[in-house]
């Protein structure tokens, strides 16, 4: 018997969780979910089956004819929940479970409506990455573990449910409604999704579709409008699109990540509906985890970096495709500024700089970084390099098909690439990338005319005729090179530069009040404290508490900033700032 994932109770000498179907009552008063699941399981069982549960109340624990099965709930733990283990008779095939999920269970996210942009009903959305699963369904919640499903939600009639599956009718009946769902292609636990509230749809191509409020779903599926065409490039790229449906759900502004790829349903900040679809790339992103992550998924939270590194890969060669190299190699450089700024957030954990980690007893939460994402890129840019494009595309589609519904080590990918591309590893010194801490000196890095124009002005401020022509990617790359604190005098000039069309580009005006914040331009604090209060994504956040948390006139701003505006984060996002907090003894 062995625990092959540290964050999870599963064990590889034990049934697996291969199906299961889920009743849920979404509870708005209570801000609970009423459960019942059926577990199927890969063989007949006999003794100990462990499941991964977080702050589950539970009714009962049966077999498939309703007879109850002894049950033992393990101590809580703060980065694993609790173990529930179940003792199986022989030839048990499936378990049962009655439960409710907990008001503050770490997955779901409860508005009322004056957190939505309608003002008129709640809103309820789940993120179930990294570990979170198992805080609305006891499984085996690691990567590794695969499941289908098919759910019934049942929900106000007043509003619509939606999930990362098929959709397969809707019953109303009286005041309530039972939507029903199919996920029919085998997913890791983390994929699992659902939103409730009230939801419109926009139709944007044959497998594409648009949901959001009434009040937004305009503007998003104008946006988004290219999605289709985005997604005829990346098959192009990487071969067929296995999930039939890429549909697209812009969130309420909680939402804390830039996108989560749920297949068949992405996730979506609103931050993203900038008006001239300058932020796209993060869809462009979303979508190729339909290849690297979601069809090839790293076998535990240590080996993010083959989700995530593959994905920037896959996101740039699509956005190239699209927009031409140049804006691809704009957006690498600002991934290689990302990931410097991640590795100095980390100077004191350098191992968590490292793309193989080792994570037993860390809440990957508290690990996330650009660091898998933007160092992963670069071993893979730099294999790239190596052999010459074509061969490496050669070699990126014979991995997808080698390790397709399938989950891998880093270990599986360093034989893999061995096997297809002999020596490369070693050519490209792929252990300074996989086990050393840092940035490797000799990592790749991104080149185009316009980036060299732009590195070329260093400290000094764009002329106006040269800012009038650089685009959002240019500008904020620009702000994140500057040093900091900046003089008032060199803000004062670089103001008027910065163009009215951009005001709107959350990206850039993130970027600029970090920097004003950390370089004391008082009057920073008041769009500061605005977008603090309305925007719940991680990626704004943590720049401008951390801007805050470095300037010593405004520690303990940030502290009240967040006690004052906590409550329309996530709980995630809250973990994430609350450590930032704490590391600062705020």
């Amino acid at each position: 018997m062995a625990r092959t994932d540290p964050h999870s109770h599963a064990d590889d000498a034990q049934p697996t969780v291969t199906s299961f179907h889920w009743k849920a009552q979404v509870d708005f008063t209570r801000h609970v979910l009423e459960c019942h699941v059926a577990l199927q399981l890969s063989r007949p069982g006999e003794g100990p089956l462990d499941l991964d549960t977080r702050d589950l109340q539970l009714h009962a624990v049966e077999d498939a004819s309703g007879q109850p099965l002894q049950r033992e709930l393990g101590p809580p733990d703060k980065v694993l929940g609790q173990r529930l283990r179940v003792q199986l008779p022989a030839g048990t095939t499936g378990v049962v479970v009655r439960y409710a999920t907990s008001p503050s269970a770490s997955a779901l996210q409860w508005l009322e409506p004056g957190q939505t942009h309608g003002k008129q009903h709640p809103f309820l959305f789940s993120q179930c990455q990294a570990l979170h699963a198992r805080s609305v369904v006891p499984l085996q919640d690691s990567p590794a573990v695969r499941v289908t499903y098919t759910a019934e939600l049942e929900v106000p009639a007043a509003l619509r449910a939606v999930m990362a599956a098929r959709a397969d009718g809707r019953e109303e009946h009286g005041g309530h409604a039972t939507e029903r769902f199919t996920m029919p292609q085998p997913i890791p636990p983390y994929l699992l999704a659902l939103a409730v509230g009230e939801l419109s749809a926009r139709e944007l191509g044959p497998r594409t579709r648009a949901w959001a409020e009434p009040g937004v779903v305009e503007k998003a599926a104008w946006e988004f409008a290219d999605v289709d065409r985005m997604l005829t490039e990346a098959e192009a790229l990487f071969g067929p699109y296995d999930w039939e449906r890429f549909d697209l759900l812009t969130l309420p502004p909680s939402f804390p990540y830039g996108g989560m790829e749920n297949p068949r349903l992405t996730f979506l900040t609103p931050t993203l509906l900038a008006g001239d679809r300058s932020l796209v790339n993060v869809v462009a992103h979303e979508l190729a985890h339909s290849w690297t992550g979601n069809l090839v998924t790293n076998a535990t939270a240590e080996h993010f970096w083959l989700n995530e590194g593959w994905t920037v890969w896959a996101e740039r060669r699509i956005l190239e495709r699209l927009s031409g190299r140049e804006a691809s190699e704009l957006h690498a450089a600002l991934g290689r500024r990302s990931l410097e700024q991640a590795v100095a957030h980390f100077r004191e954990q350098p191992a968590l700089t490292r793309l193989r980690t080792h994570l037993s007893g860390v809440d990957p939460d508290e690990a996330f970084s650009q660091v898998p994402y933007e160092k992963g890129y670069l071993l893979l840019r730099a294999l790239e390099q190596h052999v010459g494009r074509p061969r490496f595309e050669a070699f990126a589609r014979a991995y997808m098909a080698r390790f397709r519904f399938g989950a891998l080590t880093t270990e599986d990918f360093c034989a893999f690439c061995e096997a297809e591309l002999p020596g490369a590893l070693a050519a490209v010194k792929a252990e300074d990338y996989l086990d050393a801490p840092g940035i490797p000196v000799h990592a790749p890095r991104a080149h185009s005319e316009r980036l060299s124009a732009l590195l070329g002005l260093g400290t000094r401020p764009p002329s106006a005729e040269q800012a009038g022509t650089w685009g959002p990617t240019e500008w904020q790359l620009y702000l994140e090179l500057l040093p900091r604190p900046l003089p008032e005098a060199a803000l004062a000039a670089l103001e008027p530069l910065l163009p009215a069309r951009l005001s709107h580009n959350p990206e850039v005006r993130v970027s600029w009040v970090a920097l004003c914040l950390a370089s004391s331009h008082g009057a920073a604090l008041a769009e500061g404290e605005a977008l603090v209060s309305r925007v719940g994504r991680m990626k704004y956040l943590k720049p401008l508490y951390a801007a805050l948390l470095g300037n010593e006139r405004y520690v303990h701003t940030a502290r009240a900033w967040f006690e004052r505006f906590k409550g329309g984060y996530h709980p995630i996002a809250q973990q994430v700032v609350e450590g930032m907090l704490k590391k600062a003894a705020v």
